[in-house]
This record gives structure tokens, sequence and C-alpha cells, in this order.
């Protein structure tokens, strides 16, 4: 970002807080609140329109924090030269709505394989084939390493040093990594892989939300409002800031029940627990 915020002023609502709103819902949200940042998801974009969404955003003032998602690499054939395809058109979505970074979900294991190193071969694969093409549109690809319990259905990126090891191959304008505390919280090497991460110039975004118990039927909605749980806000939110961040610092949360929640409730919560866990450390 060009200019330092104050830290009350870098908390992004992503979308996916506030599921049951679209897009035009989700914009009204963060100007009630005064929240000067939004993620977004690509759906909601599509089922508004790219340009009315663009239109839509630029006209409230918000920040583009990350658009969400790209990746689901890990494929071959047909299914690979699609995912390529829809990829590049995730870029194109980026590069329109300005966005800090273009978060890349990598993909799990393919249907009937246990081939975690083929899987992360593909992943390579791919950046190599799409980095020429962000970097032509200005686009920054988040890794997004994500907890070993979705290894086999989402991420077979399962550390900030898996992602990082991935991303230095490229320069670090064009590929860096996503610190989401839901994902990194139990790692015993994040401290370094944070410094790390700084000191290569790679964090791209940092997300925040808590681990929560006891885990739903579908692990993924298992995350909660930061401080309802058992991650160190404090901690890694100053790891992060001595790592030399200083973008937005987006909320989100899978979970049924707060989905289901008043939206406005859900964003007073989230500021409170930001003011109180998050800002005071950036």
């Amino acid at each position: 970002m060009s200019t330092v915020l104050p830290a009350a002023s870098r908390l992004s609502l992503n979308q996916k807080t506030v599921n049951a709103l679209g897009l035009v819902e989700a914009v009204e949200l963060c100007k009630r609140h005064d929240i000067e940042s939004i993620g977004l998801w690509r759906e909601p974009v599509a089922e508004l329109g790219l340009e009315t969404a663009v239109d839509l955003v630029r006209r409230a003032g918000l920040r583009v924090s990350s658009l969400c998602r790209g990746g689901w690499f890990t494929t071959t054939g047909e299914a690979f030269t699609e995912a390529l395809a829809e990829n590049r058109q995730a870029v194109d979505e980026a590069a329109a709505l300005g966005a800090d970074c273009l978060c890349l979900v990598v993909g799990g294991l393919p249907p009937g394989s246990k081939d975690l190193l083929g899987a992360r071969h593909q992943v390579a694969r791919a950046l190599d084939e799409l980095v020429p093409y962000a970097a032509e549109r200005g686009v920054m690809f988040a890794l997004e390493p994500m907890h070993p319990i979705f290894a086999a259905d989402r991420g077979v990126l399962s550390t900030l040093a898996q992602a990082l090891d991935l991303a230095r191959d490229y320069p670090a304008e064009t590929v860096g990594v996503m610190v989401d505390t839901y994902h990194v919280w139990w790692d015993p090497a994040l401290a370094d892989q944070v410094a790390r991460a700084g000191a290569e110039g790679r964090i791209a975004s940092y997300q925040v939300c808590d681990w929560v118990l006891p885990l739903a039927a579908d692990a993924l909605l298992s995350r909660g409002q930061p401080g309802d749980g058992f991650i160190d806000f404090p901690a890694i939110t100053r790891l992060v800031s001595e790592a030399g961040y200083r973008g937005d610092v987006e909320v989100e949360i899978f979970n049924a029940a707060v989905w289901a929640a008043d939206p406005d409730d859900t964003v007073t919560t989230m500021r409170r627990r930001f003011q109180e866990l998050v800002a005071p450390n950036l």
C-alpha cells in the first residue's frame, strides 16, 4: 500500500463472514460500520457483474484487500487446462477490482490419488504458466497454506515454509503468501517462517479468525470470532507486524451460526474484537 494506515483503519470485512449477503448489501454494511476495506469473493462479484462490482466498490471508497479465490491446480489433462483458463479470468477480475492480491487455494489430492508430491508439482506447473500473465496485469498471487486437516481435499500446501519454498522461484511482487491464523496458528515454525516471509517481501495478506471446538461436521465451518477459541492473536499479529506487513487485516469466518446471525451484530462483534486483540499489536 502506498501510505501507512492507522491500525484502526486496517480492518477488512471478508465477504464470507457475512455469507448470506450479496455484494451490494456487504458494501452497505461496511459503510454503516466505517469499515474501509473489503475482501471479495468471485461468485458474488459474478452475480452482480464485474463492471457493476468495480463501480460499486469504487463509489463506496473501499479498498479491496483480496479477491478469493483462484487455484484448484491439482488436476491433470483437460481439467488442468481448464483450471489455468479459470485462473486467468480470476487474474483479470482482480486487476479490474484493484485487489491487493488474488488468494490461491491450491487444491487437494485428485480423486483416487495419494501422491502429495505429485499434487504439489502440479501447483508449481500452474504457477509457471500463470505468473507471467498475472505480472503483466499487476496482480499478486497469495498462496494460502491450509491446516493439514484440509490436505486431502483443499490444500496440499500445509505450512508457510512449503508455500514460501514454492514462491521463491518467482519475483516477490508476483507470488506471496497469505498468513491466515486459522491455518497456521499450530505451526511450531510459525515465528521463523513469518519472519522469513517478511524478509522476502512476500506477506500478501493477513487474515484472522479463531479455531473453535468442537469441530463442526464440516471442519471448514469451525472458524470463530477472534477471542472465541484457542489462537493467540496478539502474539501472531506482533509477528506479522514485526515482519513488516502494513496492509489490511481481513476477518474471514466460516461458521453456520455466524452466517445465520444478524450481519450488523456480527460486524459489531468483529470490530470490537479487532480493536481489543489485533489493532494494538499492529
